[in-house]
């Protein structure tokens, strides 16, 4: 944007930092280092009346000045502390210079604590450095961003305006860190495994084409993590987990963005029963890593994440809601159009048509279906497993299908892999698998109603 195109506000803020560097100040300068945080801060000063001098850093909010003194938030990663600053301390320059300050500018500070009259623990600031001259105000005069879309567009200033943004990402990592825990528990190995496929495999969706140059191949962007997890089972590591973005060329909603984070584990000699119990496991422990008990709601609606979940097969939920018995793509479509939007308790589907499942084994009973589930909370998918095919002359047939459907025209029908092929002719160990889209158990575990408000930065379409 040309100068002269700019905002007064900002405008302002290019002449004050001119002004600065003509007087030999550094609007951008380093070396300064906080010795406690603001949290920190706030827990030295107890029953003393004044602390030893210390030094914090972090962003100045409110700014408000009364005659020789001027009082300001700073604003750090632990959060808030209120700084005072006083002539007859600071002197009469670098009290102005004080004074000058805009909210958004980034400074240490140092000095001892104390409680005002009021009881408010302050820093009284016996010297400052400006460590960063913030050209753009924050928004809505630091009253909070609203507007979503910015929010989403600008997160960097969406975490600075709402702290309570900032506490759903920390929400997300003890999460994931959680399920890392209980896996690493259970002697899962993490791995991880190519994001670059030259056939992008382990799901039924559109992916993103990409160049190698220097090879001159085309390659895609993974569509999940499946077929790579599998191999290493082949290979002779028996439980495996990876926890990585994948890429769907998919529209965007509420509930989807082309790239997300899962996790999938693949465990040997396992099948869906036992999976199903390594779910009920993680979320327990993910509820108790986001602080939210069991019995809890979700945008208004309880919810009780207490295990044992249910169990029911999709052919008698579609059956008793809808009266119709059907097989393979038509009863997966009486179930998402009729079933699942009214499953509102955890409930694990069952046995899902073989169709639409290429990679999972047959069931012995009904060679139509297959040992799959899927777990439905308040009509959302939330994870999905099977007890994996491990019959290599079942998974080609499974694949020519797949590619016949393809070639007629279905961008999502699973590819031809040959390498995958080759590697389960080598052996594939009996096994249960297991796919969680994070993004989604996050929304739950944190109670946000979209996709968007737990990927730090979603994908948006072009800002105009």
């Amino acid at each position: 944007m040309p100068e002269e195109d700019e905002p007064e506000v900002i405008r302002d803020r290019r002449k004050k930092l001119e002004r600065l560097r003509a007087d030999g100040i550094d609007p951008y300068s380093r070396g300064f280092k906080p010795t406690h945080s603001t949290a920190e801060a706030r827990a030295l000063i107890g029953d003393s009346e004044r602390t030893e001098p210390i030094a914090l850093a972090g962003r100045l909010m409110v700014k408000r000045l009364l005659g020789g003194s001027a009082f300001a938030d700073l604003q750090d990663q632990a959060g808030r502390i209120q700084l005072m600053a006083s002539r007859d301390v600071l002197g009469e320059r670098d009290f102005d210079l004080f004074a000058e300050l805009d909210p958004g500018d980034l400074v240490g500070v140092r000095g001892p604590i104390f409680r005002t009259r009021r009881g408010e623990v302050t820093l009284e600031i016996r010297s400052f450095q400006l460590l960063t001259k913030s050209l753009r105000p924050l928004p809505e005069k630091w009253h909070g961003l609203k507007d979503v879309e910015i929010r989403y567009r600008q997160r960097y200033v969406d975490l600075i305006a709402n702290p309570e943004v900032r506490e759903v990402f920390r929400t997300r990592t003890r999460i994931i860190s959680a399920v890392r825990e209980l896996l690493d528990s259970r002697g899962f190995l993490e791995v991880e495994t190519p994001v670059l496929q030259e056939v992008p495999g382990g799901g039924l969706a559109r992916p993103f084409l990409t160049h190698h140059n220097a090879l001159d191949r085309d390659l895609y962007l993974r569509i999940a993590l499946e077929l790579h997890l599998k191999r290493l089972l082949v290979g002779g590591f028996e439980r495996v987990y990876e926890i990585g973005r994948v890429f769907r060329n998919e529209g965007l909603s509420p509930r989807n963005n082309p790239e997300f984070t899962m996790l999938e584990s693949y465990q040997a000699y396992a099948d869906y029963e036992d999976v199903m119990r390594l779910v009920e496991d993680l979320l327990v422990a993910s509820a108790a890593a986001a602080g939210r008990p069991l019995v809890t709601t979700y945008q208004g609606e309880e919810v009780d994440l207490t295990p044992p979940y249910k169990r029911e097969r999709m052919a008698d939920l579609v059956l008793e809601h809808t009266g119709r018995q059907a097989a393979g793509n038509e009863l997966n479509n009486l179930f998402e159009e009729h079933v699942q939007p009214k499953l509102r308790d955890p409930t694990f589907v069952t046995d899902y048509p073989i169709e639409i499942s290429p990679l999972a084994r047959r069931r012995d009973d009904d060679r139509r279906f297959v040992e799959r589930f899927e777990l439905i909370v308040l009509g959302r998918e939330y994870a999905n497993a099977f007890t994996e095919l491990t019959d290599p002359i079942d998974q080609r047939q499974r694949f020519e299908a797949q590619a016949a459907e393809r070639a007629a025209g279905d961008v999502e029908a699973h590819p031809m892999d040959e390498d995958f092929l080759r590697a389960v002719e080598y052996g594939l160990p009996p096994c249960g698998g297991l796919g969680v889209g994070i993004d989604r158990l996050v929304m739950l575990l944190t109670d946000q109603p979209s996709i968007r408000d737990v990927i730090l930065f979603p994908v948006m379409k072009a800002e105009s």
